[in-house]
């Protein structure tokens, strides 16, 4: 097994006044030339935005677009005329494709947002945009993986690339296992809350490993403890 950590403070920091974003990645004016991203993994930001803030629109293309509130609401608009409100419980997914425009705002105009923002090279190019948005009942992951994203699950949202997305929230002193859902993929593990025992080390709130040469992982819970599983190829 491999295992490269990420310490939450080792994070790059963006401070806009409406906007505080910390990039596990090399995004924007960060530049970190050994945080490229983890395999197919490009961005994951931890984005906390003011009340009545946002994105203004903007275009992406060919990149799978993951958005997960960790609490408040986003509203959503993109440019085939869709709007949604996108909610603490709820993951979004848009596959750009051939390209799409869209905005990101919080939908209050007094309490914040935080949602993390993640993105994922395509399987294939130039696709029709798609988009899709689905509840998740927190009750489906308590200490287990509740699937959140895969290509090949009907209870999860569809991804344009051999990718899944998983949530557990573990009791303390509770053990969980992941298991891979593809051979030869890699394994970045987030926690969003909480702390964690992994492969020797321990992670605490906003820390990170990316596993590889596995294809099973034990993860022992030394407080309660959220986390985020994001498998991708690692080529």
């Amino acid at each position: 097994m491999e295992m490269i950590v990420h310490r939450s403070e080792s994070r790059g920091l963006a401070e806009h006044g409406w906007l505080t974003s910390r990039h596990s990645f090399s995004f924007a004016s960060y530049h970190h030339p050994e945080r490229m991203g983890f395999g197919l993994l490009r961005v994951l930001n931890d984005d906390l935005v003011a009340g009545g803030k946002g994105f203004a629109t903007h275009s992406h293309k060919n990149m799978e677009i993951i958005s997960i509130p960790l609490f408040g609401n986003l509203a959503h608009k993109d440019s085939t005329g869709r709007e949604k409100v996108i909610r603490a419980g709820d993951v979004q997914i848009m596959s750009a494709g051939t390209g799409i425009a869209h905005s990101e705002y919080n939908h209050s105009a007094d309490e914040e947002v935080q949602f993390l923002q993640i993105w994922i090279y395509p399987k294939a190019k130039d696709i029709a945009p798609h988009y899709d948005q689905k509840t998740f009942a927190s009750e489906g992951r308590i200490n287990q993986w509740q699937k959140v994203v895969y290509n090949s699950d009907d209870a999860a949202i569809g991804i344009n690339q051999d990718a899944a997305l998983s949530l557990a929230d573990i009791d303390a002193g509770e053990n969980i296992t992941y298991e891979w859902e593809q051979e030869g993929n890699g394994l970045y593990l987030f926690v969003l809350n909480g702390e964690v025992q992994v492969g020797g080390q321990s992670l605490d709130r906003r820390d990170a490993v990316g596993i590889t040469g596995v294809s099973s992982l034990g993860i022992k819970a030394k407080s309660y403890a959220e986390l985020l599983a994001i498998e991708v190829p690692m080529r």
